[in-house]
């Protein structure tokens, strides 16, 4: 995370008041809640659309994965002002919460406090949900359409949504396997950590693609389970959306999975937006954040 001491005027100081805007907001609380799970942490927040809403009658689904280094004190209340953003919108709006690396782990692992994720809890949780997503949604959403479904993340919860799109292309022995891709109409992945080398070889969140892995021992034996990058072509319409000023999660990342996909024939847009850092796109009163709804609703509606 961007540095809140730097100075204003230097790269990182235009990026610790960016990430200060972002998440400046009060929290939205959300129309509902259901637990996909029994650990507190297995809850999806729904959100029903409103505003004028698209051309086809009722709305499309936008899930929505949250970032943070997938480490415990980021969950979703830092993205539901974004949620309500969409909502706003016109896109019903379900914002998914999963295990996170808890407070206290680094000592087993001796890479950082608190630890970036769990493994392999994060992916039982993600799968989890967008397994049981259609029934809820037609519980807690009548007014969405769950066959009209988008998936959205930001950062860490870029990744997320990546990988939860490729579940098709796990390697077999993978428990979160699917047999034929999962019925979306698109991902929108905001800033992704989307390919687990570059990360590396940046830095990128204090090596938390490592972490998330459960450490250098057992990064490359995971890595095929976990890596986007590595999980191509998905057959899903995909897009990237980053800023050229990200200092938390360069630009070099998203390219680097886009020219992965070039390379297994698969086109994957990316949108490049100038002077733009990691937290504007999902910050409700910057430019970008709108830049990012247009994406999604090209995709679904």
């Amino acid at each position: 995370m961007p540095d809140a001491t730097a100075e204003p005027g230097t790269a990182a100081g235009r990026a610790a008041a960016e990430e200060k805007s972002a998440l400046s907001h009060p929290a939205v609380e959300p129309d509902a809640s259901a637990g996909y799970g029994g650990h507190p942490d297995q809850v999806i927040d729904f959100y029903a659309p409103r505003g004028a809403g698209g051309p086809h009658g009722s709305a499309p689904v936008v899930v929505l994965l949250h970032g943070g280094s997938w480490r415990a004190p980021y969950d979703r209340r830092h993205v539901s002002p974004f949620a309500d953003f969409l909502a706003r919108r016109g896109f019903a709006v379900a914002s998914v919460e999963y295990r996170r690396g808890a407070e206290g782990e680094a000592g087993d692992r001796g890479e950082g406090d608190p630890v970036a994720g769990r493994w392999p809890d994060t992916f039982d949780d993600v799968a989890a949900a967008l397994d049981a997503l259609p029934a809820l949604v037609r519980q807690h959403l009548p007014a969405a359409d769950a066959r009209r479904m988008v998936l959205t993340g930001h950062s860490a919860g870029g990744q997320l949504a990546l990988w939860a799109a490729a579940r098709h292309l796990l390697p077999a022995d993978a428990p979160w396997r699917l047999d034929r891709p999962a019925p979306l109409r698109g991902v929108v992945a905001l800033a992704p950590i989307a390919d687990f080398e570059v990360a590396g070889r940046l830095n990128v969140c204090d090596g938390a693609a490592r972490q998330l892995l459960g450490g250098s021992a057992f990064f490359a034996e995971r890595r095929p389970y976990a890596d986007p990058a590595l999980l191509l072509p998905t057959g899903i319409a995909t897009t990237l959306v980053q800023g050229r000023a990200d200092v938390d999660v360069p630009q070099a990342v998203a390219e680097a999975y886009a020219d992965a996909a070039a390379k297994a024939g698969e086109v994957v847009g990316v949108t490049l937006l100038e002077d733009v850092g990691h937290f504007p796109l999902i910050d409700p009163v910057a430019d970008a954040c709108a830049v990012v709804a247009e994406e999604i609703a090209q995709l679904a509606w």
